[in-house]
């Protein structure tokens, strides 16, 4: 699941990613706006999900997965789009375009 919130003095916008998977024990966010290097997800435990905030510029579309312990990946179904990668699979898509 993608939540977004803009700033009004600044052209960014803070996403949260969050995340569930019943057999997960670590969730790795891997995304091209990091140069596709996995970024760990932390658990919430009340929540029973994984969540990691990052500030991105808006305006842009950006690709990203999810690594599930370390050799599973996943897509979030609550992605703004999906598109086809070199690895014969999709990657998820945020999109940060500041809706009027």
């Amino acid at each position: 699941m993608l939540t977004k919130r803009f700033f009004k003095t600044k052209n960014e916008a803070e996403i949260t990613f969050e995340f569930s998977h019943p057999e997960a024990k670590k969730v790795e966010l891997v995304a091209e706006f990091n140069d596709w290097q996995p970024l760990n997800m932390r658990f919430n435990k009340k929540e029973q999900r994984f969540k990691l905030k990052h500030r991105l510029p808006t305006d842009k579309k950006f690709h990203f997965r999810y690594l599930i312990n370390g050799n599973q990946w996943d897509n979030d179904n609550c992605a703004d789009g999906y598109a086809a990668n070199g690895f014969g699979s999709e990657n998820s898509i945020v999109d940060t375009q500041r809706l009027a």
